[in-house]
C-alpha cells in the first residue's frame, strides 16, 4: 500500500482528505504545516504528499522545495484556496506533480493521486535491483534493466520528462523507442494531454501530409469531408513521429516549419493553424550519412536532436537478459493463466548467447512462443525456436561499458565514425588476397557459392584485423553492424576466435 502525508493547517479539510484516502486503502499520516511536513519526510519515506499552499511557519511552496531535496522521488500535489496561474506554474517548476484548486472533491483528488502514482511507477532507478519503466495506463510493457548503459537511459528520460524540448530517439528496431516516448510524456508537464503516435514509414507518401496536418473537404479526390490531422489532435500533448527518417525532403520542410513556428496549413486550406505540441521523433536511420547524401535536412536534424536518446541493442546489454526473461515469464503467466517458474539452465544459456537481431521485441515473442509449446513447469530448450539453437553457439561479444561514456553523446560518436570511415575507405586491403579465395578448394563454378565464400573469408579476415571486435570490424570494413552480425550467424563464425588477431 502507498503511504501519503496530508499537510494542512485546516483541521477539517485535513481530516476529510485523510478519511477519503483511508477509504481507498492508502496509509495516511498528517502534518499541520510545512515545517512539520519536512520533519516527517526526514523521519519516514512517503510515496506522496498532499499539501496546502498557505500555512503558518513554512508555506507549501517552501516546504515543497525542501522536501524535494530530502527525497526527489516523492510526488507532491499542491492545494490552494483560489485559482492562481503564477502559483500553478511555480509549484510545477519546483517539482510538484500537479495543482488542485479548493474546494476539492475526494473523487478528483483520489483520481489525481492514482494518476500521479502510475506516472511515477514509469521511472524507477534503484541501483540495487532491476529498474523498471512502465509505459502508461493501457500499455503493459516495461523497460527492465540493471546494466550501466540502461541506467544512463533512465537518467536521461527522467531529465527529458521535466522539460518541453523536441526529442530524437535513436536505436535499432525492437529496442523500445515508443516506450521511451511514452515514459517522457506520462512523466512530464503534458501528462494530462494526448499522446498521439504515427508511424511515418507505414503511410504512403501521398497521404502523409493529410495525416499530419489534416485536409479540407474537397482538397483532393476522395476528401469527402474535413479531417483533423495528428498535429491538431495532439494539441496540448505529445506527438510521436516514428521512423521520421523515412519522410521525403518536401515533408521535412513542413515539419521544420511546425517545430519552429508552431503553425501549419491543412491540405486544401488557406488558413494557418497554431498548435502547442511537443514532438518526439524516432528512427533507426543513420542521419549523419543521410545529411551527407542530401536525403535528410540538416536543420531539421539539429532541431530535433536537442537532447537525443540512444537505445542500445539487446546484444550490447546482455546482463539485462535474465531480468527481461524473468519479467516476461511473470507477464505471460498472468496473461495465459499459467504457472511456469522459469527457464532451464540450458535454455538460459541459449537465450543469453543469442545475438537478438530483433532486440526486446524478438525476446518477447520467443518467450511467448515457448509458453504456448511448453508443458513442463520450466521452459526447456525443446520449446525454443530452432534459430536460437543454430546461432547461439557463436555468441557475439558484449560491448564493454565505459563509465565515462554518455548515452546522449551521439553526435560526437557519429562524427568520429564518419571521420574514420573517410580515412579508411580508400585504403587497399592489407593481408587479404582475392586470389586465395578464387583458388580455394571449396570454389565451384557457381556465382552464389563464390559470393558466399568471398563474404565468409572477408569477414574472417576483417575480424582478425580487428581482434574480434564487432563494432570496430563493422566500422573499419564499412559493413552495417546489423549486416555483419547476420553474416556471422549465417557462416557460423565465432568472433571470439579472433581476439588475438
Amino acid at each position: 500500500m502507498h503511504k501519503v502525508l496530508v499537510v494542512d493547517d485546516d483541521k477539517v479539510l485535513q481530516d476529510s482528505v485523510k478519511q477519503a484516502l483511508l477509504y481507498h486503502n492508502f496509509i495516511v499520516d498528517v502534518a499541520n504545516n510545512g515545517k512539520e511536513a519536512l520533519q516527517a519526510c526526514y523521519r519516514d519515506k512517503y510515496d506522496l504528499v498532499v499539501m496546502d499552499v498557505n500555512m503558518p511557519e513554512m508555506d507549501g511552496i517552501s516546504a515543497l522545495t525542501e522536501i524535494k531535496k530530502v527525497d526527489p522521488s516523492v510526488i507532491v500535489i499542491i492545494l490552494t484556496a483560489y485559482s492562481n496561474v503564477s502559483d500553478a506554474v511555480r509549484v510545477v517548476k519546483e517539482g510538484a506533480y500537479n495543482y488542485l484548486e479548493k474546494p476539492i472533491s475526494s473523487e478528483n483528488l483520489v483520481a489525481l493521486i492514482k494518476r500521479a502514482l502510475k506516472a511515477r511507477s514509469m521511472i524507477e532507478t534503484s541501483a540495487f535491483s532491476a529498474p523498471r519503466l512502465s509505459l502508461g495506463s493501457t500499455n503493459e510493457d516495461q523497460f527492465v534493466g540493471e546494466s550501466h548503459v540502461m541506467q544512463k537511459v533512465f537518467n536521461v528520460i527522467d531529465k527529458l520528462a521535466k522539460v518541453n524540448t523536441p526529442v530524437l530517439i535513436r536505436g535499432e528496431s525492437g529496442t523500445g523507442k515508443e516506450l521511451v516516448a511514452r515514459a517522457i510524456h506520462f512523466n512530464g508537464p503534458r501528462k494530462d494531454g494526448r499522446f498521439v503516435t504515427i508511424n511515418l514509414a507505414a503511410i504512403p507518401e501521398s497521404l502523409i501530409e493529410s495525416e499530419l496536418f489534416g485536409h479540407e473537404k474537397g482538397a483532393f479526390t476522395g476528401a469527402t469531408e474535413r479531417k483533423l490531422g495528428k498535429f491538431q489532435y495532439a494539441d496540448g500533448g505529445t506527438l510521436f513521429l516514428d521512423e521520421i527518417g523515412d519522410v521525403s525532403p518536401t515533408m521535412q520542410v513542413k515539419l521544420l516549419r511546425v517545430l519552429q513556428e508552431k503553425t501549419f496549413t491543412p491540405v486544401g486550406s488557406n488558413r494557418d493553424v497554431k498548435v502547442d505540441v511537443r514532438v518526439i521523433a524516432a528512427s533507426h536511420k543513420p542521419f549523419e550519412q543521410m545529411i551527407k547524401d542530401g536525403t535528410f535536412r540538416e536543420d531539421l536534424f539539429y532541431r530535433l536532436n536537442v537532447l537525443p536518446v540512444y537505445l542500445p541493442p539487446l546484444r550490447e546489454r546482455k546482463s539485462d537478459i535474465p531480468y527481461l526473461i524473468d519479467y516476461y515469464i511473470k507477464y505471460f503467466n498472468k496473461v495465459h493463466g499459467l504457472t511456469i517458474s522459469g527457464v532451464s539452465e540450458d535454455s538460459k544459456k541459449l537465450l543469453t548467447n543469442y545475438s537478438w537481431p530483433g532486440n526486446i521485441r524478438e525476446l518477447r515473442n520467443v518467450i511467448e512462443h515457448a509458453f504456448i509449446i511448453e508443458s513442463a513447469d520450466q521452459i526447456q530448450t525443446t520449446s525454443l525456436p530452432e534459430v536460437l539453437k543454430k546461432t547461439s553457439a557463436a555468441p557475439v561479444p558484449e560491448i564493454e561499458e565505459d563509465d565515462n561514456e554518455s548515452v546522449i553523446d551521439v553526435d560526437e560518436i557519429q562524427e568520429s565514425i564518419l571521420e574514420m570511415r573517410d580515412e579508411e575507405k580508400h585504403k587497399a586491403p592489407d593481408g587479404f588476397s582475392f586470389g586465395a579465395v578464387l583458388n580455394s578448394k571449396e570454389m565451384v563454378m557457381d556465382f552464389q557459392v563464390a559470393k558466399d565464400l568471398f563474404e565468409k573469408e572477408f569477414i574472417v579476415w576483417a575480424l582478425k584485423q580487428n581482434r574480434g571486435k564487432i563494432n570496430q570490424t563493422a566500422l573499419k570494413a564499412n559493413i552495417p553492424k546489423k549486416t555483419l552480425l547476420r553474416k556471422i550467424e549465417k557462416y557460423e563464425i565465432n568472433a571470439k576466435d579472433y581476439v588475438n588477431g
